[in-house]
C-alpha cells in the first residue's frame, strides 16, 4: 500500500502551500505528491495522468477538498468511480471526513459517501460556473467603462499608403516596411487588409 497526494491550483499565480501542509500532516511522502497548476474543468492534466498511472489497487490518495480533484460534476463522479471501483484505490478527502472510502464500506456507509460526493461535486461545478459568470460580468462592466483588453492597437503611420506603394514596387523590403511601421509581419498584413478594405 502506497500513500499518494494530489494538489491542484487553477493557475501558476495561485498558492498551493495550504494543500502541501495538509499532505505533510497526513505523512504523504514528497515524491508521491502530484501537482497541477491548471483549471479543474476536465481531467486532461499532466500531473493527474501521471498519478493515475502510478497508483495500484490498495493505494491511498489524499486530496484536501473535492474541488481540488475537479470542478465538473459529471467528470468528478466518473473519476471517483474509476479510481475506487476499477483501480481499487481508496480516496480520503481531508476537509470532508465522510468522504474517506476506507471507512463505512457497508451499504449505509457507501450510500452516505455517494450522497456527500454528489452534493460536493455539484457545489464544485456551481462555483466554477459562478466564477465564469462573475468574470464575464466584470469584463462587460470594464468594457462599458471604456477599458481596453488585450494589446493596444498599433496605429497606422501617416505615410502608410506611400510605404505600401514603395513596397509593392519593390523599392522597400518587407523588413524595412516592418521597421518603418513598427509592426510585426502578421500585424502589417492585417492592417494592410483593413487599409485596402477602407479604400486606399
Amino acid at each position: 500500500m502506497i500513500v499518494y497526494g494530489y494538489v491542484r491550483v487553477s493557475s501558476a499565480e495561485q498558492n498551493e502551500d495550504r494543500q502541501l501542509v495538509a499532505m505533510q500532516e497526513k505523512a504523504v511522502p514528497k515524491k508521491n505528491i502530484f501537482m497541477d497548476k491548471q483549471s479543474g474543468k476536465d481531467f486532461e492534466r499532466r500531473g493527474y495522468k501521471r498519478l493515475v498511472k502510478k497508483m495500484k489497487a490498495g493505494d491511498i490518495l489524499y486530496i484536501l477538498s473535492i474541488d481540488r480533484l475537479g470542478r465538473n460534476y459529471e467528470e468528478i463522479q466518473r473519476q471517483w468511480r474509476f479510481l475506487t471501483k476499477e483501480k481499487g484505490i481508496d480516496i480520503c478527502v481531508i476537509d470532508m471526513p465522510l468522504l474517506d472510502t476506507r471507512q463505512g464500506k457497508d451499504l449505509l456507509g457507501t450510500f452516505i459517501a455517494d450522497l456527500v460526493l454528489q452534493i460536493l461535486s455539484f457545489v464544485a461545478q456551481t462555483e466554477r460556473e459562478n466564477i465564469k459568470k462573475r468574470q464575464a460580468e466584470g469584463i462587460a462592466a470594464a468594457k462599458a467603462k471604456g477599458v481596453k483588453f488585450g494589446r493596444p492597437e498599433i496605429p497606422i503611420p501617416d505615410d502608410f499608403g506611400s510605404i505600401v506603394k514603395k513596397w509593392q514596387k519593390q523599392q522597400l523590403s518587407l523588413q524595412k516596411v516592418l521597421e518603418k511601421c513598427g509592426m510585426s509581419e502578421a500585424t502589417f498584413y492585417r492592417r494592410l487588409r483593413e487599409y485596402r478594405l477602407l479604400g486606399e
